[in-house]
């Protein structure tokens, strides 16, 4: 085990979620004040000192789960605790030392691991005189925090770091090699009780997500990483989304908000429909956040198992995301059924392959011949009087691909032509299952010299706002 685990422990509502996001100085952990609402392990790696290791937030210990998970989440916490390389036990100083605390400090004891005594909530010098009740709890360092008034967060890594384990007990065995950077992120989106955790489950060849019939059991996006033919993956489960208006308290708020953050960080987005339902409002709103983001993606049909006994088909449904999805139909769709793993394979691969095209730069000799050939099937129509002139594209970067186009005027191109170049540039450039990003500039004397100099217009298109600042996002 290269990078040890500090697992935090406690009973609900301590401030387990707090403490993590305030050592990590992110917000990784949802914290709100309801019992429960942390369920999965939730997972961040901390870099300290000349150490890393990995901040584990669990579950409450005792939790009465609203909606009947305290098995699956004491799962979770069972599984943490099984790989903790320390243990951070957090109290409230607030309500004194309860019989919960006893409880798991009980269950503490007969498990061979170093723990830390957190005393959190220690807002004033004052409430440190309240402490010595739960010096009974553990032999074990004690330390005093205070998340809301920011009090020794730097005595509590420093605790940390002394109780871990020597780096050499975490050194790897012979021929054993460190964990490597993953090949994609992967975020796994989509609205309620799709099947996301099952698929990651699928992944994993472990119970890793708490994997629930009941809509919502996913709170925090988590990160997953599993391994494919010698490669490494990271899978980014997300909190099932529902209508903004919908959303019942703060919790699924944050679970909307995090839904967001992962698509903007991954490399590939899985966005999950379940077979047997429509497409929904919340579903185009996912789709319409990937569209902006420019993020190459998967449509991905699960639980096709139960859509064929529907009588269902590839077609039918392939039609009719493309009927509710037209804008991005250069996007590739998989049929799997997550919970007997079929197909599950096929399309991490597919993932790869669309992660690859994103990667793909076009030299400007090649773009510029195509870009020739399609303005010549169908060349832009007049604005008024004046012509719209294209000089030359080049492309700048990759992931996305993105294209800049000089030309005249980019007020010039009707929108109409902007659509059927965007979808001529898919079907001839060695990307066409990624968004590509085009952005519209008039040329300028000091990028292509005198006018007498520029080369001949190829006859063009473009278009944008007046100023030809803003891009236009590829859609297909």
């Amino acid at each position: 085990m290269p990078v040890p685990k500090v697992v935090i422990v406690g009973r609900p509502n301590v401030g387990k979620s707090s403490i993590l996001n305030w050592l990590a100085r992110k917000r990784i952990s949802v914290v709100e004040p309801t019992a429960g609402v942390t369920r999965d392990r939730v997972t961040y790696l901390m870099h300290e000192g000349d150490r890393y290791f990995e901040l584990v937030d669990t579950g409450g210990i005792g939790v009465v789960d609203s909606d009947d998970l305290s098995d699956d989440i004491q799962r979770q916490i069972d599984t943490g605790i099984d790989e903790a390389a320390l243990i951070v036990f957090v109290v409230d100083v607030s309500t004194g030392r309860v019989p919960l605390d006893l409880e798991v400090a009980s269950r503490l004891r007969k498990i061979q691991k170093p723990v830390l005594l957190v005393v959190n909530k220690c807002d004033s010098p004052r409430q440190e005189q309240e402490i010595a009740d739960f010096y009974s709890l553990a032999d074990a360092q004690l330390v005093c925090t205070s998340v809301l008034g920011e009090r020794n967060r730097d005595k509590l890594l420093k605790g940390i770091l002394k109780a871990l384990p020597p780096p050499e007990d975490f050194e790897l065995a012979e021929g054993e090699e460190a964990a490597a950077e993953p090949e994609l992120k992967l975020a796994i989106v989509g609205r309620r009780n799709v099947g996301k955790s099952t698929f990651i489950n699928a992944l994993a060849q472990t119970e890793r997500m708490i994997v629930s019939e009941i809509a919502g059991t996913t709170r925090d996006s988590v990160d997953v990483r599993f391994e494919l033919d010698g490669k490494s993956f990271v899978a980014i489960d997300t909190p099932g989304v529902r209508k903004k208006k919908s959303l019942a308290n703060d919790i699924e708020f944050y679970g909307l908000t995090r839904s967001l953050r992962s698509i903007r960080r991954a490399d590939v987005v899985l966005m999950f429909f379940d077979a047997k339902e429509t497409i929904s409002m919340v579903d185009k709103q996912l789709v319409g956040e990937i569209a902006e983001q420019c993020k190459p993606c998967v449509f991905v049909v699960n639980k096709w198992d139960l859509g064929q006994e529907a009588g269902m088909t590839v077609e039918k449904w392939s039609n009719y995301l493309l009927e509710s999805l037209g804008s991005m139909k250069f996007v590739p769709v998989a049929f799997i059924t997550a919970k007997d793993e079929v197909n599950v394979k096929k399309l991490i691969n597919l993932a790869q392959t669309i992660a690859k095209q994103a990667q793909i730069r076009m030299p400007t000799a090649r773009l510029n011949d195509v870009l020739q050939a399609v303005i010549e099937r169908n060349r832009p129509p007049m604005h008024g009087s004046r012509l719209a002139k294209i000089y030359f594209a080049t492309q700048i970067d990759v992931a996305p691909p993105t294209i800049v186009i000089k030309c005249n005027d980019p007020k010039l191109i009707d929108k109409g032509w902007q659509r059927y170049l965007m979808s001529a540039l898919h079907e001839a450039l060695p990307f066409p299952e990624v968004p590509i990003k085009v952005y519209y500039r008039s040329r300028t004397r000091t990028e292509d010299g005198p006018e007498d100099d520029l080369p001949e217009a190829l006859e063009s298109d473009s278009a944008a706002p007046p100023d030809g600042s803003l891009p236009l996002d590829a859609e297909a």
